[in-house]
Order: structure tokens, then sequence, then C-alpha cells
């Protein structure tokens, strides 16, 4: 017999997303009790059971669709009038979903870079950085960090983005920076920000809408200037300013009603 708690503790070690079922209350005639676990993991994989046939398809299905939320729920289940199981009895089931921690891309390892990615590492964000200066991540000590050492363009189109990947646009050059957020921003993510003056910027939001490399509704959607506003002068000030608007991103869309 599987141990469930233990299965838990590995899939969150594998930063994996799955949704805990468990079943809190049982009346009449039903295939498992209360106190019977399963594990639903974002690729279906199947940990436990809450006793199979009907009720357990509608359960693994219901959990699934709830790892697209960041809430728990509990539903109840009349297993004869709802899912035609001749056992007729009751069942409700606590499902509560776990998410892979956010992923966060830096494009550019230099000061205001290396502070981010320092100061992310303790609000829990899996960090990648990308510069293609392979020389500057000698002097990096970032542990759990991915460094990615190429050129950007070709490290994008290697790199998988989604609705859970953050991404902070910060290179040495202002040519890298356009071109770069002119890319990302167009793909799925949580959240993009590129680092810049406001003359910048404004110019930016211009060539993007001009050359149609991005839409209006895409350029409204990158944080330019980056970061929270606030009187910032070192790269460490800087790296807060941003840290502060990833996480208040991030809870935003943890607390939006599903």
């Amino acid at each position: 017999m599987i141990d469930i708690f233990s299965k838990l503790e590995e899939l969150k070690r594998q930063n994996k997303s799955f949704t805990l079922c468990i079943i809190t209350e049982t009346q009449g005639s039903t295939p498992r009790k209360a106190g019977s676990r399963m594990i639903v993991t974002s690729s279906k994989e199947l940990y436990g059971t809450i006793g199979g046939g009907s009720i357990e398809k509608q359960v693994i299905d219901e959990a699934f669709e709830l790892l697209s939320q960041d809430k728990p729920m509990v539903k109840h289940y009349q297993l004869e009038e709802d899912l035609g199981m001749q056992c007729g009895g009751k069942m409700s089931v606590y499902m509560e979903p776990f998410h892979q921690s956010p992923r966060l891309y830096i494009f550019g390892a230099g000061h205001v870079g290396r502070a981010v990615a320092k100061l992310a590492a303790e609000f829990g964000f899996r960090i990648t950085i990308f510069d293609q200066r392979k020389e500057i991540f000698d002097s990096i000590n970032l542990s759990g960090a991915t460094f990615i050492s190429k050129d950007y363009f070709e490290a994008i189109l290697e790199t998988d983005f989604d609705n859970n990947t953050y991404i902070v646009v910060t290179t040495p050059q202002h040519a890298y920076d356009e071109q770069i957020t002119g890319i990302v921003a167009a793909k799925p993510h949580a959240y993009v920000g590129m680092i810049g003056s406001k003359k910048k910027v404004a110019y930016l939001k211009t060539r993007f809408l001009e050359n149609h490399i991005l839409t209006q509704e895409q350029i409204e959607d990158i944080d330019m200037p980056i970061g929270i506003p606030f009187a910032v002068e070192t790269p460490e000030e800087i790296a807060v300013s941003i840290i502060a608007k990833l996480i208040d991103v991030k809870n935003t869309i943890k607390n939006e009603p599903s």
C-alpha cells in the first residue's frame, strides 16, 4: 500500500503540481470510507484510491480541473442519483491543489539581474538566468538557480513558457531589451517586466505598435519601467522594487475569484 504522505512530500521535492483528495464524510453504502486519500498529478498520474468506478473518475476529472485554480474545495456526491452507482450512498471529498513554484526567467546577469535572483530565491521562485557573456557567471554564487550561457534568442527558442512564468528583462543593451521583450511578451506568462527609463519605455511602446511586433493589449501587459515605483538608486534597491511587483502579481493571481 502506498504511503500517501511520503508520496506527497516526494512530489513537492520534484516540484510537481498535484491535487490531494480526501474523503471527509460518507453516509450509507460507499466504496471507501472517510479518511481514504488519492493524489492526482498534473499529468493525471494517480496515487492511492477513493474507491474506483464512477466516483473516482469524477473526482479525478474535477481534481485535474482544480489545478487551474489555487483554492481548495469540498464536493458532495450522491452516488446513485449523480453517478448511477448502485451502492447508493453519499460521499464528501475535500480537494486541495498544490502548485509548482513559479518560474522566474531573468535575462541579463548584471548587477540588477543578480540582485533580483538573490532576493527572489527567498520567495520561492525557480530561477533561471540567461546571459550570453559566458564569463559573467563565474562570479555568481547562487545555489538552486539555473544558468543559461548562450545567445539570448537561441535560448528563448529552447525554453518553455507557461502561465506560471515570470520574466524580468534587464540586459546590458537597449537593443537586447527591446528584442527580447518583444518576443517573450507574446508568449504565455504571468508577468513580463523590462527595465528602462520613461523615455526608453515610451519609445519602445511606439516601436512595438508601429512595427506590429505586439498588440496594444500585449504592450499594456508589460511592466515597464519595471517594478513598484519608489525612489531607488542601487541595484539592490531596484531589486526590492522588482520583487515587490512580482509578489504583488503572484498574490493577486492567487486570490482572483475562480
